[in-house]
């Protein structure tokens, strides 16, 4: 783009000299007149290609990405780090790459204020990790492309209407939770379980479609299952123990406001030998007994590609969410030990093998 505005500063500056070597019979008033019309016009175009360039984030090879998040845990720092390590690694180093970072600190007062200053920033693109931040960012309807990060089910939280037709200048990927492979690996692991507890907010629509995927296995295998649900934080410890002596174990879909209390659930149910299946590896690595799942840096990076596409001038529209399937077993060594449960060797020789978070 660049060298375009430079060939029309150069045309311009070439009809500036042939003004100025015009016939004998033009006025000295004429030639100067012209001369400064050419200067002008020189000093317009540059001032075009300058500005040009700038939207682009391009005048000296430098772009700006924000990223937002709802609260801060374990699995979403994950995929922010992932993100941004993939950025690094691609070329985008710290002098060609800038990054907002911001938190709401689970707080959607905070997440609308930040989302609007975003879309009012200048930043190049924004990146929103998780389905609360994404649906607000989305909800802005801001000319600021948006890639996000793990959406469980984009198309029911209103981010799109197509996931291979992104249509609302928001694209990324979907960590669609493989509820079926985390049921089978209970039915391995803790084959003695019927009962259920399910932990999730209401107001989270990814929790929402995750447990009704889980609840509709269960009435598809004769399993029976216990909703303990929450609006905040806060209520998670009570929700947990109205589960106690009522289930044989607990799963969790991703939630942040779960998450937030996450160590909660963990405590208690390992006081009651209550194994926990969570939607995450980052859940397992927060004291979850196991769980089918993507590495949550590993969804960062894909989603960082993404961004790179939107940064070299690919629309929005042209890049599909990606799906990410899950691809790890994972189990944490403590809770193995806290619950006495003895592991099949198959699934030993598969899984990946955590200790709690320091």
């Amino acid at each position: 783009m660049k060298k375009f505005f430079a060939m029309l500063c150069m045309a311009a500056m070439s009809l500036s000299i042939l003004a100025g070597c015009g016939s004998g019979s033009s006025s000295g008033s004429s030639a100067a007149a012209s001369s400064e019309t050419a200067g002008a016009a020189v000093s317009e175009t540059a001032a075009a290609a300058d500005k040009a360039a700038e939207t682009l984030g391009s005048t000296s090879g430098s772009y700006k990405i924000g990223i937002i998040q709802m609260i801060e845990n374990g699995a979403f720092n994950d995929m922010r780090e992932g993100f941004i390590k993939e950025l690094r690694d691609k070329g985008y180093t710290e002098d060609k790459l800038t990054v907002d970072y911001q938190c709401a600190q689970g707080d959607a007062t905070n997440l609308q204020t930040i989302v609007q200053n975003m879309a009012d920033s200048d930043c190049n693109l924004i990146c929103t990790i998780a389905t609360p931040a994404t649906q607000a960012m989305v909800n802005q309807a801001s000319d600021k492309p948006v890639v996000f990060i793990a959406v469980s089910a984009p198309v029911a939280a209103g981010i799109m209407t197509d996931l291979n037709k992104p249509d609302k200048n928001a694209t990324g990927t979907s960590n669609a939770i493989p509820v079926s492979d985390i049921f089978g690996l209970a039915k391995e692991l803790t084959p003695k379980a019927v009962t259920y507890g399910m932990v999730y907010c209401t107001s989270e629509v990814n929790s929402v479609n995750t447990v009704e995927a889980a609840k509709k296995y269960c009435d598809d295998n004769g399993l029976k299952y216990v909703e303990a649900t929450v609006t905040n934080s806060s209520e998670v410890q009570q929700a947990v123990q109205s589960l106690v002596g009522n289930v044989d174990a607990i799963f969790v879909p991703n939630d942040s406001v779960v998450m937030d209390s996450f160590s909660v659930i963990t405590e208690i149910s390992r006081d009651n030998k209550i194994p926990v299946y969570g939607s995450s590896a980052t859940m397992v690595n927060s004291g979850a007994f196991a769980t089918v799942a993507i590495g949550d840096s590993e969804i960062g990076g894909i989603s960082a590609d993404m961004a790179i596409k939107v940064l070299q001038g690919t629309a929005i529209a042209d890049i599909p969410c990606q799906v990410v399937p899950a691809s790890s077993t994972v189990i944490n060594n403590q809770t193995v030990k806290a619950l006495g449960i003895t592991l099949p060797d198959d699934v030993k020789n598969k899984a990946v093998f955590v200790d709690d978070a320091k």
